[in-house]
């Protein structure tokens, strides 16, 4: 694959730092409103009593399966990168790289994890329209593992295939748009005639779409999805081992389940981390389909959400903070940094 002459520059200007945790801390109050809300609604005294008396070995143990979701999803990462030919970062970089993307876990669809090729831009020079197409393609193969997982699990709930098929639908519209440059082109020149904003972004969002298609040819959908399929269900089993900590049990696949459909649901609409429709519905599933008592599943509920997206940020806050200290005056928002003796060229290749 052949490189462009020069690095271009980003095709919006990137959120800085500062701003990225006032909008991340702007959620968090949000959330904790929500969350104080779900337990004075359900009784503070049940609650409290349950996390007395939780096994929170089980916690620590949802958590650790959380972050093996994460290095699958980062062996996805290096895979979309070597099929778009960048290469010279070394591992360890490339995953706190990754794991920053999780600063803007708490966006709609996830899709604030572009968050990571602005940061990338900034360490190693790597235009972001080359790099942003696999953020999408990264939520592609995650709605395809998580359908996968509902179809497994919905066997006996007639209500569960429904998600299944909502999914399908928007997975298969999404690859036959991106797949079929006859579609999308009439849009992106549209976009170019508005302005002197149009005429900069349309091409560069014409050569992403060429990007995107590189990663989503149907051979290259098999191992992210693969991937996809074994890293969301080990968050599956995260939820069922919280459960255990409250001493209820359901079957691992029905767990599974539970939060698959949950996931969909808050991939499918978009409200910032699916905040009130992912918590909403493992509760009202743990309750009226596991029937797990209505105090240990807002327990559960609470934990797991702690455990899988408000982890998910912390991580990203702390890799953020590794590569601000090696690219020291690191600012999301400004220009790249000068290379340091010893750093690896900036751009594409070593």
């Amino acid at each position: 694959m052949s490189e462009p002459s020069s690095p271009a520059p980003p095709a919006a200007p990137a959120p800085r730092s500062s701003s990225v945790v006032r909008r991340v801390v702007g959620v968090m109050l949000v959330a904790i409103v929500l969350y104080g809300a779900f337990v004075i609604y359900r009784g503070v005294e049940p609650v409290r009593a349950r996390l007395a008396s939780y096994a929170w070995w089980t916690f620590a143990a949802a958590c650790g399966l959380a972050f093996s979701n994460y290095l699958l999803r980062f062996l996805k990462w290096e895979y979309y990168l070597k099929v778009l030919d960048i290469r010279g970062i070394p591992k360890g970089e490339s995953l706190l790289t990754f794991l920053s993307g999780f600063v803007l876990t708490v966006t709609p669809g996830k899709l604030g994890e572009v968050f990571k090729s602005l940061v990338l831009f900034q360490t190693r020079g790597i235009p972001i329209e080359r790099t942003a197409p696999i953020v999408v393609a990264e939520r592609a193969t995650d709605v395809i593992g998580v359908i996968a997982m509902i179809t497994i699990g919905s066997t006996g709930f007639s209500g569960g295939i429904w998600w299944a098929v909502a999914g399908t639908v928007l997975v298969v519209g999404l690859l036959v748009f991106i797949a079929f440059p006859g579609l999308s082109a009439p849009l992106i020149a549209r976009l170019g005639r508005f302005g002197r904003f149009g005429a900069r972004v349309a091409p560069k969002l014409e050569a992403a779409m060429g990007h995107l298609r590189l990663l989503t040819t149907p051979r290259r959908l098999v191992i992210p999805t693969l991937l996809s399929f074994v890293g969301w269900s080990l968050e599956g089993l995260a939820l069922w081992l919280i459960l255990r900590g409250f001493d209820q049990t359901t079957p691992v696949t029905l767990a599974i389940f539970f939060y698959s459909t949950a996931t969909l649901a808050g991939a499918v609409i978009p409200i910032p981390g699916g905040l009130g429709v992912v918590d909403g519905l493992i509760e009202q599933q743990l309750v009226q389909l596991g029937s797990v008592a209505p105090d240990a599943a807002l327990g559960t509920m609470l934990l797991i959400r702690l455990a899988t997206l408000w982890f998910a940020v912390a991580v990203g806050f702390v890799a953020l903070g590794l590569l601000r200290l090696r690219y020291r005056g690191l600012e999301i928002g400004g220009a790249p940094p000068p290379a340091r003796p010893g750093d690896a060229p900036r751009g594409d290749r070593p």
